[in-house]
């Protein structure tokens, strides 16, 4: 999806890269950025990053007036980062990355201890999907893991928290898309904008708006 990481596979990519366009012109300008890494972490939007460690030295900044050193990021504050850049550059991010190993339960729960904190903000979740879902993806080829798949992007398609709460793996970003299940509360109005499985990698891109 960015162009200096990826070239000659932008056609592969075009579906994807017009829908996440689409889901992200719908946010105001203060975005919450929901992802997954290590450890828990928060970044602001002063940070500056760069995507050197994926095979370019493109610089991403997180807010209009960051002008620190890059540094080391998490690949969801760079993935924001660059689209904050190309779609909306008067953007201020708050970066929320959750520790991968979060219980589905805590995942839920800090999503609704964020739901009164997001007055005038849009929530913008980075998250893979399942990676095995064809011989040449990057984690190897596991069948049961297109039904998996499945399940996710339909949930996230119809809006159903209690089934993103309670589905317990399977994709790599599990924790984002349960803390979006915590916060985003009951029967929240979904609209799929794109799924499929590039190179292997499950990417769901659809919006949602809470009643």
């Amino acid at each position: 999806m960015v162009p200096e990481l990826g070239r000659g596979v932008a056609a592969e990519l075009t579906e994807l890269t017009s829908a996440v366009r689409a889901a992200v012109a719908t946010l105001p300008s203060q975005w919450i950025v929901i992802g997954v890494g290590p450890r828990d972490d928060r970044i602001g939007a002063d940070a500056v990053g760069t995507f050197a460690g994926y095979g370019a030295d493109l610089p991403v900044a997180l807010g209009p007036h960051a002008c620190a050193a890059p540094r080391e990021l998490p690949l969801c504050a760079l993935i924001a980062g660059w689209l904050r850049g190309q779609l909306d550059p008067a953007a201020t991010l708050d970066v929320r990355v959750l520790a991968e190993d979060l219980s589905a339960q805590a995942a839920a729960d800090r999503g609704r201890e964020l739901r009164g904190r997001t007055s005038g903000a849009g929530v913008l979740v980075v998250a893979d999907g399942a990676h095995t879902l064809t011989p040449a993806a990057p984690g190897g080829f596991d069948p049961d893991s297109v039904a998996v798949q499945r399940q996710w992007d339909d949930a996230l398609a119809a809006g159903d928290t209690d089934m993103l709460a309670s589905v317990s793996g399977g994709v790599l970003g599990r924790v984002a898309y349960q803390v979006l299940a915590g916060l985003a509360g009951p029967e929240p109005v979904a609209t799929e904008l794109y799924r499929g499985a590039p190179y292997g990698v499950g990417y769901f891109v659809g919006t949602w708006v809470s009643p």
